[in-house]
This record gives structure tokens, sequence and C-alpha cells, in this order.
């Protein structure tokens, strides 16, 4: 199963237990009107709050309607998504970890943002607080020239050739140096796949710090993986 997350910093300094208390406490009922005439009650609330250690975990669950096609008519119905999240200290900095449902280009986006947003809204009544974080390029291509053996893909981005915005190496292409140091000189590591061998799991890992694990684990070992490995790699 492939899990994918994604990594924000809490920039303010927050009281533990007020932190806890605002949490536990949230949730939100918005009235909506379907189509049909239907009322419902939208709910978004933090259900499963735990604390561990300096470690606060949950799950952010929120309501949405969707649309589609049925017959030539529009239908909606209600649904609820998911998204477990966990706050956890590092070297005097506050980090938030979302895990959200696989989509095909990644992780989902946009519940992760809202996710970022809600939370920086219920501690600190407003947005942008909670924002995005980034390992450098140059740290990518660290990882990867420690043990070039070990990496599966690698994009670049950020191409100076006209008309090209994207290059890739994969598979055997990975280990052929000459073309790699060609792609170098032309752009930018935004996402490298490789095998942390020390752990033996295979993980891809963005500049804008989304993680995801290939490998087969348990979520409670990813997580630990990113809070020994991962947010020591983050600018």
């Amino acid at each position: 199963m492939v899990l994918p997350v994604k990594i924000f910093e809490i920039k303010e300094t927050v009281d533990f237990g007020l932190m806890v208390q605002k949490l536990k406490n949230f949730r939100e009922e918005e009235p909506f009107e379907t189509e049909s005439g239907q009322q419902v009650s939208l709910v978004t609330e933090i259900l499963d709050l735990k604390v561990e250690g300096e470690v606060v975990s949950g799950v952010f669950s929120r309501d949405y309607v969707g649309a589609r096609f049925y017959r030539r008519e529009l239908v909606q119905t209600v649904g609820t998504e998911e998204a477990p999240f966990w706050i956890v200290p590092y070297n005097k900095r506050l980090f938030l970890i979302v895990l959200a449902p696989s989509v095909a280009r990644g992780v989902k986006k946009l519940l992760t943002g809202t996710v970022a947003n809600k939370i920086s809204q219920i501690l600190f009544i407003q947005v942008g607080v909670v924002v995005e974080v980034n390992i450098p390029s140059e740290t990518l291509r660290e990882l990867h020239e420690a043990n070039p053996a070990a990496t599966k893909l690698i994009w670049f981005d950020n191409v100076d050739i006209p008309g090209v915005e994207k290059l890739c190496l994969a598979g055997s292409d990975v280990a052929d140096t000459a073309l790699y140091k060609d792609y170098l000189s032309h752009g930018q590591i935004w996402y490298v796949v490789f095998e942390a061998q020390r752990r033996g799991i295979v993980v891809g890992i963005t500049r804008n710090c989304t993680v995801t694990l290939f490998s087969k684990s348990t979520i409670g070992e990813l997580i630990q993986y990113i809070q020994q490995d991962i947010l020591k790699l983050i600018r």
C-alpha cells in the first residue's frame, strides 16, 4: 500500500496543554441544502485525539457534498473524508504531518492543505501560521550521490532547456553519471525515489516535503522514519 504524507511547520509558539484542549474540543457544523431539497449538516471535527509524550495525533474528519451524473441527472451525495495527522516537535521547531489518500498524482493536496489551514485557525484564529516547508535541492542531491545504487528515480524541474519543463532519470539511467551530471546542469532535483537501506524501505521525497512510502510498512513506522530521518533535512 502506498502511504503519502505532507509535512508542514507550525511557525508560532503554542502552549502544549492549550493546543491539546483546542484540538480536542474542535467541531464545526455547516447547514447545507442539496439540489433535491434535503437538509444536511456538514461536520468538520477532530477525532481520536491522542497524546504520547510530546507528540499529538488525531484524525481530521470533514463532510463534503459530491456531485455526479446518473442517467443524465445531477445527483448529489454526502461523504466524509478523513486525514490522520501528527504534531511533532523537532529541534525547537514544531511540525505537522498529514496523511492523505493516495491519488493519481501523489498526495491529495487539497485535503492536506485544508488540514493545515484549519489547524492554523483552531490554534491561532488565522490561516498562515501553519506553512509549507521545503528540502533544498542540494540536500536531495546529497541523498542520491551518497549511494547512487539505492536511487530508483529522479525528477528535475526548473529546466533551462526551452520547451522542456521536467527531466527524468529512471532505471539504469540513474547510474549513468554523465547523463545525471548533464541533467543536473540544466535543472534542480525535485523528486527522488530511493531505498533507505538502513530501514529496508523505498520512499519518494519531493522538495516541498511530500514523502511517499512504497514498501510494506505501518503508518507508525513511517512517522518514526520521518521524525528520525526526514525532519532534519528540512531547511
